[in-house]
């Protein structure tokens, strides 16, 4: 399973006794890490979606970036770990993650290929610097602000991506919002298997999946919201975009009722 996914399984334990959760900025890899995970990046697209459609696009993106920047100003004003406070930036990052792929698209012209393209190469340009300076790419050791704005960057060029390449799949190669998110629920599968059978290191493998569950969730709550004649079911991006959001609040209040018990514990 993904969760068993630990980039630091090789390192010595740290000298806090603390749970690691408690140390690091990031959660733990469970499964409920990945379920919301894909949760937030369905609901960011159809509320990115919605906002762009109700209000002028230029609003839209401002109020977008608003919410984002507050969110992550939130994140790295906390000395550690919050479910509702970590939780709350990627759903942003997811907003205007999404925001930030459809402008080169919608507002300028470009291709999802050429967006794919270009995205890719912003994250492998994140990653490049982040284990150039820090050498270490495990979200376990997140540890200083210096590694936390790597992680953030890292973070939003995946929602990017993922956004654009969801698109590709979508509309440019006609798979329609299900086939490609049937299509991604079956990519996911190949850095688990990867990591399970054949050696894949734990860090890679993370991020490869941390990548596809972008296109996962956007394409499935796309499919949920657009109309018949696009090819969804016509639920409508603001009934989606509130019912993934939702279930988001109760799996993180899950989380923090965890996170209490675990620290309430001898």
């Amino acid at each position: 399973m993904l969760e068993d996914f630990s980039p630091d399984r090789t390192m010595p334990a740290p000298v806090d006794a603390r749970p690691r959760a408690l140390v690091s900025k990031v959660p733990e890899i469970t499964a409920l890490f990945w379920i919301i995970k894909v949760l937030t990046t369905g609901m960011g697209e159809t509320t990115s979606d919605y906002l762009a459609r109700t209000l002028d696009p230029v609003i839209a993106v401002g109020i977008g970036a608003l919410c984002f920047a507050g969110a992550l100003a939130l994140q790295f004003c906390v000395k550690r770990y919050i479910p509702w406070v970590y939780w709350l930036a990627v759903a942003m990052v997811s907003v205007f993650g999404t925001m930030a792929a459809d402008v080169l698209h919608v507002g300028l012209g470009v291709p999802y290929l050429v967006s794919t393209i270009f995205y890719a190469a912003v994250l492998a340009a994140v990653f490049f610097l982040w284990h150039r300076m820090e050498r270490n790419l495990s979200i376990h050791s997140i540890h200083t602000p210096r590694r936390e704005m790597f992680y953030w960057a890292a973070v939003l060029a995946t929602f990017a991506l993922g956004t654009a390449a969801g698109d590709l799949t979508a509309v440019t190669l006609h798979l329609g919002y299900l086939g490609s998110g049937v299509l991604f629920a079956v990519v996911i599968a190949i850095p688990a298997l990867a990591y399970r059978k054949f050696g894949l290191r734990a860090i890679p493998a993370f991020w490869a999946a941390y990548i596809v569950t972008r296109p996962l969730g956007a394409s499935f709550a796309d499919w949920m919201g657009v109309s018949n004649e696009r090819g969804g079911l016509d639920w409508g991006t603001a009934q989606v975009s509130i019912g993934w959001a939702a279930a988001i609040a109760v799996l993180v209040a899950v989380l923090a009722a965890r996170q209490r018990t675990v620290g309430r514990k001898p």
